[in-house]
């Protein structure tokens, strides 16, 4: 029997405490007892706190500092404007924090999937805290970079919608500590895999000063719910074109094989039927030619024990295997050699009747290793923009948007960097005609978002492939004011939470209207002689329309969508 020491220590303490109140209770009472006693509480709900997880010192940014005081808000820089038609997509400059406390009240459960490629913490002055590149001998550096993160997955994790999934990159130097935090935040039973990625190739010049040379990367993947489920391929079977039967016409010779019992039938000891996929009826069981793979039950069996027996068995053998099959087949055939300069026979598997019947589909799991070196090697040529050492593949990406049968679906990337996800989804929705939308968050570091992210998203932009609209976080001060002395600096900030939220644009734009104020109000309604084509009114909810103007919107057959109250609510009170 086990013995939980922590626990006891735990009780041990707590009696501890039980004992110090007693004895304050039974004390003269004073203006300190009441102190006291809410101390011991504080010191009873610590040591009754966590019991298992991630510890680690929590720490705050300047960006919290800025958010205590400010709200923050966006505003559009329209000479950035780019309208190419299609889907409205957005790239945020600012604080991917602050960002993400936008998007939560514009995207709360509508993100479909989100990928991040955090800053790896590896020493070599990647991961900025606070202005400053935080050292390899700080000794808060694993603390400071988990706080960065947790503050970020807790907003993001509310964004996902039910069927959502994300993918964060990383290596080894916080891989331990991110699969620990992530387990706590999305729960470990969402926990779906790692995946493992060859970003380089054994490079002997590299390997000459260090010790170790790293070719592996790790992708995270997460989902919000069970009813997120990736999407399985379904592929053509490979015998699509024959099916065979195979009929023992004697009992042939038991042996063993790798602890397998193995039925060997020489020539003249069975047939093997060849039929067209159509000749299915009467047929006892249906069997069709797979492939003999290195990685599968079947092919290592093979291998290592089938490969060579001509020299021992003969040449045209069928071997029979039992125990590598499935419950209706629970056996294989494979067939050896015919020809003595030959090495190889064929492999057999068996195929369910309804399979068949099904139209001969099937799916194919989703693997946990990928081959990118080459991708890798190749980046600096994607996007036509620089920051090579930053650049993630755009086949990367494409292979996470495979998650996903919809071509409509909402991405999300706030460490956006050079701008490989967005570029992703343009890419595939130029393929298939898809219609997703991406939303890119990064700061400006040495003018990354407007001068990278953004030129390789112009870059790679064509006419109806979707258009781009780039806004700036901007803060707004509410502490020490009444929400009445900013809530009109708050209103001007509106339009820009509309769009994001909608996927829609203001600017210049006929077919849709915006009015935030009974004055707006009366201009629009003034003006619509002089507008024929707006089929769409976004009406602040404070607004009241009267019986005259309600019977206009409904002669121009324009809808009114109210804006929701929602967007600055919080800070009423």
């Amino acid at each position: 029997m086990s013995t939980n020491i922590s626990k006891q220590k735990r009780e041990d303490l707590l009696n501890k405490i039980k004992e110090i109140r007693n004895y304050i209770a039974a004390s003269p009472q004073d203006e300190n007892t009441g102190n006291l006693l809410s101390y011991l509480s504080d010191l009873e709900k610590d040591v009754n706190g966590k019991k298992y997880g991630l510890v680690f010192e929590e720490h705050r940014e300047e960006i919290d500092e800025v958010l205590d005081t400010h709200t923050p808000v966006l505003t559009e820089s329209k000479d950035l404007f780019i309208d190419n038609g299609g889907q409205m997509n957005f790239l945020i400059e600012g604080d991917n924090l602050a960002s993400l406390k936008l998007l939560e009240k514009t995207h709360k459960g509508k993100i479909d999937l989100i990928y991040i490629d955090p800053p790896y913490n590896t020493q070599n002055a990647d991961f900025m805290y606070d202005d400053t590149f935080v050292a390899a001998d700080d000794l808060y550096r694993h603390s400071k970079w988990l706080s960065f993160m947790k503050k970020r997955l807790l907003l993001c994790r509310k964004l996902l919608a039910s069927r959502g999934f994300i993918f964060i990159s990383i290596d080894d130097n916080e891989a331990p500590h991110l699969k620990a935090l992530c387990d706590e935040i999305f729960g470990e039973d969402n926990y779906e895999k790692t995946d493992y990625i060859q970003v380089r190739y054994p490079d002997k010049t590299l390997k000459s000063d260090m010790r170790y040379h790293k070719e592996i990367e790790q992708v995270l993947v997460y989902r919000k719910s069970f009813m997120a489920k990736p999407y399985l391929k379904p592929q053509e079977y490979d015998y699509d074109k024959f099916i065979y039967s195979i009929n023992e016409l004697s009992a042939g010779k038991e042996i063993e094989l790798g602890g397998k019992k193995v039925i060997v039938f020489e020539q003249g000891e069975y047939e093997i039927v060849q039929h067209d996929t159509g000749f299915k009826d009467g047929l006892k069981e249906i069997w069709a030619t797979g492939t003999i793979l290195n990685g599968n039950s079947s092919g290592r069996f093979f291998r290592d024990y089938l490969d060579g027996r001509k020299d021992i068995d003969g040449l045209g053998i069928l071997y029979k295997v039992y125990g590598i099959g499935d419950d209706q087949y629970p056996y294989r055939y494979f067939t050896g050699p015919k020809k003595a300069n030959a090495t190889k026979g064929k492999y057999y598997q068996g195929v369910p009747y309804e399979k068949m019947a099904e139209g001969a589909t099937k799916v194919t799991p989703i693997p946990n290793f990928y081959d990118m070196a080459g991708d890798f090697g190749n980046i600096r040529h994607e996007g036509g923009v620089p920051f090579n050492s930053g650049k993630k593949p755009v086949k990367l990406i494409n292979m996470y948007l495979d998650y996903f049968a919809e071509k409509d679906i909402t991405v999300l990337d706030f460490f956006a960097g050079s701008g490989s996800t967005g570029h992703a989804v343009l890419q595939r929705n130029s393929l298939d005609n898809g219609t997703r939308k991406f939303i890119l968050c990064t700061n400006n570091e040495s003018d990354i978002c407007r001068d990278i992210t953004y030129n390789r998203i112009k870059n790679v932009l064509t006419k109806n492939c979707g258009s781009l609209k780039y806004y700036k976080v901007d803060y707004i001060p509410v502490s020490e004011r009444m929400y009445y002395e900013y809530a009109d600096d708050l209103l001007k900030h509106i339009r820009e939470l509309v769009e994001l939220e909608n996927g829609v644009n203001f600017t210049n734009n006929a077919e849709i209207a915006i009015v935030l104020t009974e004055e707006e109000l009366d201009n629009f309604i003034s003006q619509l002689e002089n507008n024929t084509k707006c089929r769409k009114l976004y009406l602040g909810h404070d607004i009241l329309i009267d019986a005259q103007q309600a019977q206009v919107l409904r002669d121009r057959k324009i809808t009114a969508n109210i804006i929701p109250d929602y967007y600055y609510k919080e800070l009423e009170g």
